[in-house]
């Protein structure tokens, strides 16, 4: 895709910018603030636009949050730069029916034993199932499954138990059940229409494209990408966007 035709880059953040649910740092910051200066930029991802805003130490640029039930921008008030939430979605969700389903699945799975609760309930309506439960400790997360084998093996059967949910590979060791039809496809269209771009005009800058990722409702649909094959590297991995390569 040439640089000229770009209108807008939309980013993922987690393995793309940065290491799960840690802030990103200066070198990636630099990185971001550079394209910013010559792209419009938007975040598309699957937390909270709260935590993204504050795990990017307070970056200006809108933010997609919980895969499109949320969204904010950066306002000004008293000379400060303010996160301003425009949409924040609830909803309602049976999490009676949910959590008998994550109990079959564990019990179907060699996933029994847990730290804390065995399932996570956002205010949005989208759910995590953390295969070591919440409370697990972030070390034990990180190694859990790096390279997805472990989440991608039960995938097909958590996609079955949750069948009128959009289904992802989250975090390190999770999965993201999400209402349908809310993905980052959808919340990055959306978002395009409403500022008139074109999704030829879109590039998206993201890791999770493969099977279960949830970037890959994105590449499916047609989308120009760039994968991030390590965040440590990202600013030399978006080095010909600005002209350094």
């Amino acid at each position: 895709m040439l640089k000229g035709n770009i209108k807008l880059i939309a980013l993922d953040l987690d393995g793309t910018l940065t290491q799960h649910k840690t802030k990103v740092e200066e070198r990636n910051r630099q990185a971001l603030e550079a394209l910013q200066k010559s792209y419009p930029l938007v975040m598309v991802v699957a937390g909270t636009c709260e935590r993204v805003y504050n795990q990017l130490n307070r970056f200006p640029v809108d933010i997609i949050g919980n895969y499109g039930l949320q969204e904010s921008t950066i306002v000004r008030c008293g000379g400060e730069e303010q996160l301003r939430i425009l949409r924040d979605a609830r909803i309602e969700i049976d999490r009676v029916e949910v959590t008998r389903r994550i109990e079959e699945l564990r019990r179907l799975t060699p996933y029994k034993d847990y730290v804390g609760d065995t399932v996570e309930f956002h205010p949005s309506g989208a759910i995590t199932f953390p295969l070591l439960g919440t409370k697990a400790a972030a070390e034990d997360k990180l190694l859990f499954d790096p390279g997805r084998e472990k989440r991608l093996a039960i995938y097909p059967l958590v996609k079955e138990y949750f069948w009128d949910f959009n289904v992802f590979v989250g975090g390190t060791s999770s999965f993201d059940i999400v209402p349908k039809p809310y993905d980052k496809y959808m919340a990055l269209k959306g978002y395009a229409e409403g500022h008139g771009i074109a999704e030829s005009e879109i590039l998206f800058i993201g890791d999770g494209f493969d099977t279960g990722g949830n970037d890959e409702p994105i590449v499916r649909a047609g989308i120009n990408c760039l994968r991030i094959s390590d965040y440590r590297r990202f600013p030399e991995q978006i080095a010909a966007l600005l002209g350094n390569s």
